[in-house]
């Protein structure tokens, strides 16, 4: 198939499954196009069947905001035609479903172009309830060909907010095993936490500093943060106030987690919000387990006790007491490292997972209108 992709290129689980999903793709042999503003974070261009088309969006007086929707789906459109794309595939409702759809539309009266929209979770509890968007966010999804979700909570969540009749197919994140892989030997010296996000709000990053605050009065420890965000500074200055400067590092934007993860014992993922909780999926296929929080779909992914510890949101006692009972508890840690590991690769490895989606594409692509035939 040839199959067009868009998605925020930013640093987030949205865009990174969607680059992780057109280069598995494009792995299988199918043609794929990343359509959007930037180059997507993790985007490998060295692999074949791979391309990039930037969306260039003019500024002119008149735009307070430049309108990157339209540009975005007149280049859908131009992609489509020169390329010969069989389907759309778009990650986080907003804008880009819209945008899918105004190219459809454009497009009709030529051949017919599908859409698929993914719903990724915060453009569903946080943007979609907004006021501005709630309408729009609805349409667009009511109008998709096709929809998934990343988590059985999430669609329960959007059938929920928005009463929609649509089916919403549940493919859940995945992780490739073969790339994520536990250490061979992994130093056990001094213990390596660590933190990987966008760091928003919603991903409480001054907990990962207290959590961290409390384990040191146990046990030693140091906390990597990984990523960048608008709460990075809060989290340095957090730091800084608690004396922990020399027990923290923040490591900024990484490309090639794959050879971080391997190295660390424990994830710290005390996020509010989390519609499925990718770095936890990848920090577990290196087998290293996750202390997260009991929110949204990550129930679906750690079974607290067996593969990770889940506790409730902002219970930073109870995360750095678990946090703990996995620095000093060899044994603990063994074995729920075997078993993060485990559950990788028997429920969410890409080669199981991917096959759904082309399955998805294909049924979506069968039920061509008749008109358009």
């Amino acid at each position: 198939m040839k199959i067009g992709i868009t998605c925020y290129p930013t640093y987030g689980g949205s865009g990174i499954v969607a680059t992780e999903l057109g280069l598995e793709l494009a792995n299988r042999g199918h043609e794929v196009h990343f359509i959007s503003y930037a180059n997507p974070i993790r985007l490998d261009h060295g692999i074949p069947r791979i391309h990039y088309h930037e969306v260039e969006v003019s500024t002119y007086p008149l735009f307070q905001y430049p309108p990157y929707c339209l540009a975005l789906a007149s280049r859908m459109v131009e992609v489509a035609e020169n390329y010969d794309l069989d389907i759309l595939h778009v990650h986080y409702a907003i804008p880009h479903s819209i945008a899918a759809l105004l190219a459809q539309q454009m497009m009709a009266s030529r051949r017919w172009l599908p859409f698929i929209t993914t719903l990724h979770g915060t453009d569903i509890t946080l943007v979609g309830l907004d006021r501005s968007y709630f309408p729009i966010t609805k349409f667009s999804i009511e109008k998709s060909n096709g929809i998934t979700s990343i988590s059985e909570d999430l669609r329960r969540d959007t059938y929920g907010i928005f009463a929609i009749d649509n089916e919403i197919r549940v493919i859940h994140n995945f992780v490739n095993v073969e790339t994520y892989q536990p250490m061979a030997n992994r130093p056990n010296g001094k213990k390596k936490l660590m933190h990987i996000s966008n760091f928003r709000p919603v991903k409480r990053v001054l907990d990962c500093i207290r959590i961290l605050e409390l384990v040191l009065r146990r046990t030693p420890a140091h906390l990597y943060m990984v990523g960048d965000g608008p709460d990075r500074q809060a989290a340095r200055s957090l730091a800084r106030q608690l004396g922990l400067e020399s027990h923290l590092t923040f490591m900024g934007k990484q490309d090639h987690v794959e050879r971080i993860f391997p190295e660390m014992h424990v994830l710290l993922m005390p996020s509010e919000l989390e519609s499925f909780g990718l770095a936890a999926l990848e920090g577990m296929a290196c087998g290293v387990p996750p202390v997260a929080t009991c929110v949204g779909g990550v129930p679906e992914l750690i079974t607290s006790g067996v593969d990770g510890f889940l506790e409730p949101v902002g219970d930073i006692a109870a995360q750095a007491d678990r946090v703990i009972q996995l620095l000093t508890d060899e044994e603990l840690h063994q074995k729920m490292a075997e078993a993060a590991r485990r559950t990788a690769v028997e429920r969410f490895a890409s080669s199981a997972i991917i096959p759904q989606y082309e399955a998805y594409y294909r049924e979506v692509l069968e039920n061509v209108p008749a008109a358009s035939r």
